[in-house]
């Protein structure tokens, strides 16, 4: 593994790899174990996104590691006045040992990889959230110990979230159904690899999609760059809420998961957000040691 660019490139068995590493992280930060793997190296950090949970959580994950981040915002790259992705990539690979870009476009994430020479991190782009997704996935692993066999049911826009989510649970073995209106479908090069899985559904019915789903997953109706799309995305949204009544068709025992921001009385109510708060900011967590398990791999001494 090279670089963490969408979780399409993944073989299940890299995605178990990061797994099983983040959980040794997080036991060893709980219990004051160092593991400074990233001793002397420096990772850039591009940010053409704001975010309150990517930054922290790798600014923090590098530190613990060893390393030193750099955070470098559009406005202190010439990438922000015209310069091409490939200079900066060649620039960027002779001063850092790795880069996380969270920024747009899918293709300058691949554009970085293909032009540079150091790992690069896919911290977000329209298309996918790959660092989300494994944090997701580690856990619903640490509620219910496997993710194999377990049905997992996104419901609302088909955007960056839902194509992570359908990639990595069907490549972890997951059943995986989501509910989107029709207008706001998941990426049709996810529906293509879905297509191949018999474990895969897709419909516009949200209490279909949660009929015995083990963890239910949710999202803003607007993300961020959609602020003028609101008005007629709460609208279309208007059925896709996650509520007691949605909940009552998935197993008595299900999880919710939310990557955060959450809009209550949007895509989630209160009643179920604060039911299921322990969950969810225990998934917020689990970001930092998710991606300190990606750093681990791509940039570690003892790369694998």
């Amino acid at each position: 593994m090279k670089h963490l660019l969408k979780l399409l490139d993944c073989a299940p068995e890299e995605i178990t790899s990061i797994l099983d590493r983040a959980d040794q992280l997080k036991y060893e930060r709980k219990h004051g174990i160092p593991h400074r793997i990233l001793e002397g190296k420096s990772v850039g950090l591009i940010f053409q996104k704001s975010s309150t949970r990517t930054r922290v959580s790798f600014e923090t994950g590098i530190f613990q590691l060893g390393g030193q981040a750099l955070f470098l915002s559009s406005r202190d790259l010439q990438i922000g006045r015209g310069e091409p992705v490939q200079d900066t990539a060649r620039v960027l690979s002779r001063y850092l040992d790795g880069i996380m870009i969270r920024t747009y476009e899918q293709k300058e994430v691949e554009d970085l990889a293909r032009y540079g020479s150091v790992p690069v991190i896919n911290g977000l782009t329209d298309f996918c959230h790959p660092c989300q997704v494994l944090a997701d996935l580690m856990t619903i692993r640490e509620r219910y110990g496997v993710l194999d066999g377990l049905k997992l049911c996104y419901i609302g826009d088909g955007n960056n979230m839902a194509n992570s989510l359908i990639v990595g649970g069907l490549k972890m073995k997951m059943k995986v159904s989501a509910a989107c209106p029709k207008e706001y479908r998941p990426d049709k090069t996810v529906l293509e690899f879905a297509g191949g899985y018999e474990t895969f559904s897709l419909t516009d019915d949200p209490m279909k999609a949660a009929e015995n789903a083990d963890i239910v997953i949710t999202d803003t109706w607007a993300s961020m760059g959609q602020e003028a799309e609101k008005e007629e995305r709460m609208k279309a949204f208007a059925g896709y809420q996650v509520n007691e009544e949605l909940m009552a068709a998935a197993r008595q025992d299900a999880m919710v998961l939310h990557c955060l921001p959450a809009y209550r009385g949007q895509e989630i109510t209160e009643k179920v957000f604060e039911a299921h708060a322990e969950e969810i900011f225990e998934e917020a967590e689990n970001r930092l040691h998710a991606q300190k398990a990606v750093l681990a791999e791509l940039l570690g001494s003892e790369r694998r």
